[in-house]
């Protein structure tokens, strides 16, 4: 009985949160399958030379007297060591031909995504200039990676968890720099299993290097991105191979 009991519970927190991110995306998601960029003021583009790639590029734009301006110089990147697939985001059901993201394939998404919060090593009052909420990664954060987990593709505190049921985790205070400033990519916003977990920008291992999923890049410029977005401004980030870009760049009304 006690399992049982334990078994519902688990269920009924997962319905719980499920319920509750899709009050918040609900009316976003409804417009995103014409227009998924109609609400947001910032803009991150990301963009490789086909699906497989691994390097790419990165322009911040801002929407100014309805036209978007580009910011800065273009940034070098890295995305997943296999290249990218279409993820759940802001863009609904994939809107073309190409792979689809699963956990563990070393794709980063492809799609419209929000960015929810930033992340690092150093304590709030050291990183006055993010805007968007900060979450310090201390030995305790982990963001779970683990399908079977209710708690999928969530970043938390495993010591306010009374009951963890992961296996798999990705510990978010690395034994290296990697980490040590990032921003959260709402990529499966609602948890799906298997459909992709902990997406982050976040910084590079090497120029050449892809990662597990993420998108990646030199430590000056991560840190140029994070104090740049301001969630006022209803950030997105778009990744895109170069064809799929040019062919969503009328529809999607991109720069």
């Amino acid at each position: 009985m006690i399992k049982t009991g334990f078994r519902k519970g688990l269920v009924i927190m997962k319905l719980l949160f499920s319920l509750a991110m899709l009050s918040l995306l609900v009316t976003t998601m409804s417009q995103s399958k014409s227009d998924p960029l109609s609400k947001a003021g910032q803009l991150i583009v990301v963009t490789t030379s086909n699906w497989d790639a691994v390097e790419g590029k990165l322009q911040r734009y801002e929407r100014r007297d309805n036209r978007w301006q580009p910011v800065g110089e273009k940034i070098r990147i890295v995305v997943g060591r296999t290249g990218m697939a279409w993820g759940k985001g802001l863009h609904g059901e994939p809107p073309g031909e190409g792979p689809i993201k699963r956990e563990g394939d070393g794709k980063s998404p492809a799609g419209v995504f929000s960015m929810s919060r930033a992340f690092g090593y150093a304590p709030k009052s050291a990183n006055k200039g993010i805007r968007l909420p900060y979450v310090v990664a201390t030995g305790s954060l982990e963001c779970v990676d683990d399908v079977k987990s209710v708690y999928y593709n969530r970043v938390l505190d495993r010591r306010r968890i009374k009951s963890p049921d992961w296996k798999s985790s990705e510990q978010m205070r690395r034994q290296d720099d990697l980490y040590s400033l990032g921003v959260i990519v709402d990529h499966n916003a609602l948890g799906e299993p298997s459909c992709g977990s902990c997406i982050f920008l976040h910084i590079w291992s090497g120029e050449n290097k892809g990662t597990a999923g993420c998108t990646a890049m030199q430590a000056d410029n991560i840190k140029q991105v994070v104090n740049w977005l301001d969630p006022s401004k209803r950030p997105l980030l778009v990744q895109l191979p170069h064809e799929q870009y040019l062919s969503l760049k009328s529809n999607w009304k991109l720069p």
